[in-house]
């Protein structure tokens, strides 16, 4: 895994310290090596810091140029079917590394920018192809690698953290308030958008092709999940095929020239992983998080999984004192998110990163099997008795699924009339007049209606949410994370069932489970679905809310209002409070 940064200026020669600076900003996400690359015209720079897994020596360091030199690459990720793609393009490129990188340069070579179609994997990288005089910015179907850019007066800067664009000052530092508002409906800013005007998120499935001629832009979505083919396979065949899909996908996710661990906490994703490792002879160190004084702490049933299985577990255990990190994460994430367990994965990715350089993960399980709590809760508020394929297609829910979403995900509802209550009436012109607007933009009505809460949980909470969170706890620790369920055929498969025929009312992640039955615990297999979270007081003391938002920054800026504040200071429960203080906190950081 690695960092990638880029700087364009058509106005005058680019800055080789410029691009230094930006690289530096990112040695955290990798600290074994770094590249810098200017073109003859000094019109364009690229940098890159180097987390090694492929190839060691210094054959794979980068930006990387293709065989003919006309082609140049900084990237970000890992391609896990590069073996067979560096077979079929052997007789049409002379490779001279054994990194994925160089099999990404020849597949553009062969196929152009369509190359990304045949890729599977988590990436973001440029593309700079010389004879066309354009640039390519590319980011993997799901998100899982990020990638930031901005133009603005005959510039462009592109980097995988926000962190690295505004390091140089070449561009205005302004919030965007429309995202600011944004923040508080969905806990996160929504893609294309940034906390910072003019500077954009590139979308997960989506590419931007820049003419460097003139810097005009267009962004292209390469890839959407097809719902419209239903596969009615035998139930038999549907969980032989699902089991294979998964084995291949974590055999390929596993291939590194260094020693590969695993996140564990005890529920069906990170247990079926290991399980899965150790079938395909690998013995993973794993690594676990739990909370002092709680009966449902993850690190316990860990345990349990990682001796059933014979594998090593450290575990480290968050307490009352654990929350000071949140001093530190407005650096780590650069944007505000409030997920409740950013401090956990940073703690857990910073004992990973004691032991190995890689770990896998269980992101996106719940999403393919249709594992959260809340997908379950819609299906029983929303289905017929009658469980029908035919029925489940056409019938019209209770409740529209983006106003069930939409509280489903709220932890602290935010409505336009909330958003006026806390923020300056000089900043109500910001809040849209339909908050739920990023929702509403992935619903499918053509889809089922249980489909369509999944594909929102696919592009709105894992693509925006988790994969930030994962990505910035694991890279700000040096540590890659690798997400074997997120494998875009695995997916294709999938959705391309009926959804009786993964999704069953009385067994969570029905298809997983027939997978793993017979092969872990019967404490694991019948234990209650628990998301990544921790006791409710550990988050809740009022009083340590008080202590942090005295003197809020946010109030002295004229944004929020004060006796917003203290009127949540008169409650004794309200994720309304978790929001605003990790807003706080960013602000404190970056303004």
């Amino acid at each position: 895994m690695c960092g990638i940064t880029g700087y364009i200026n058509l106005k005058e020669p680019v800055s080789k310290d410029i691009i230094q600076q930006m690289t530096d900003t990112l040695t955290h996400r990798g600290p074994d090596g770094e590249g810098i690359y200017v073109n003859e015209q000094q019109n364009l720079a690229f940098g890159h810091r180097r987390l090694s897994f492929l190839d060691l020596s210094e054959q794979g360091a980068q930006p990387m140029k293709d065989s003919s030199t006309q082609v140049v690459i900084t990237f970000n990720g890992e391609i896990y079917n590069f073996l067979d793609l560096r077979e079929d393009l052997k007789n049409s490129y002379s490779f001279k590394t054994n990194t994925d990188t160089e099999v990404i340069l020849a597949a553009y070579k062969k196929w152009g920018i369509d190359c990304i179609n045949h890729l599977k994997g988590m990436f973001a990288f440029a593309l700079y192809d010389i004879n066309l005089n354009k640039l390519f910015l590319i980011r993997d179907r799901f998100g899982i690698k990020p990638l930031y850019y901005t133009i603005q007066e005959g510039k462009c800067l592109f980097a995988s953290e926000l962190k690295a664009i505004h390091k140089v000052n070449l561009i205005p530092q302004k919030i965007d308030f429309s995202s600011f508002a944004d923040y508080f409906v969905y806990r996160y800013i929504p893609s294309p958008k940034t906390i910072w005007e003019g500077v954009n998120k590139l979308p997960a499935a989506h590419y931007v092709e820049i003419n460097l001629s003139d810097l005009s832009i267009q962004l292209k979505e390469y890839w959407k999940l097809n719902l419209n083919s239903l596969n009615n396979s035998p139930k038999t065949e549907v969980i032989k095929k699902t089991g294979e899909l998964l084995k291949e996908s974590i055999k390929e996710h596993i291939y590194a020239d260094v020693p590969i661990g695993s996140f564990l906490s005890g529920g069906y994703d990170s247990s079926a992983l290991v399980h899965y490792m150790r079938e395909l002879d690998q013995k993973p160190n794993t690594f676990s998080i739990g909370f002092s004084k709680w009966e449902k702490s993850e690190d316990q049933y860990a345990k349990i999984v990682a001796n059933h299985l014979g594998v090593e577990n450290k575990s480290v255990i968050a307490d009352e004192h654990s929350l000071n990190l949140v001093d530190k994460m407005a650096m780590v994430y650069d944007e505000p998110i409030a997920d409740i367990s950013i401090v956990p994965t940073f703690m857990v990715s910073q004992l990973a990163r004691e032991k190995v350089k890689a770990v896998v993960s269980g992101e996106g399980a719940d999403e393919l099997f249709g594992g959260y709590t809340w997908q379950h809760d819609f299906f029983h508020r929303s289905y017929p008795s009658s469980f029908r394929s035919k029925v489940a297609r056409f019938f019209k829910p209770k409740q529209h699924p983006v106003d069930f979403y939409a509280q489903a995900m709220a932890m602290g509802w935010f409505d336009k009339n909330e958003l006026k209550k806390m923020l300056q009436p000089h900043l109500h012109s910001y809040i849209p007049d339909d908050v739920h607007w990023f929702y509403r933009q992935h619903f499918d009505k053509t889809a089922t209606p249980l489909k369509s809460i999944q594909l929102m949980d696919i592009k709105c909470f894992m693509g925006e949410l988790v994969l930030t969170k994962i990505d910035r706890a694991s890279m700000a620790n040096s540590l890659e994370v690798r997400v074997p369920f997120l494998n875009h055929k695995l997916f294709e498969y999938i959705f391309s069932l009926p959804e009786k025929q993964y999704f069953k009312p009385t067994q969570t992640k029905y298809l997983l489970y027939e997978n793993i039955k017979n092969h872990l615990p019967t404490s694991i297999l019948n234990r209650k679905k628990q998301g990544f979270v921790g006791p409710d007081a550990y988050y809740m003391d009022i009083d340590w809310y008080r202590t942090q938002l005295k003197n809020s920054k946010l109030v002295e800026l004229n944004i929020v209002k004060q006796s917003y504040i203290d009127n949540l200071l008169k409650e004794t429960y309200n994720w309304k409070l978790w929001k605003l203080l990790i807003m706080e906190k960013w602000v404190q950081k970056w303004m």
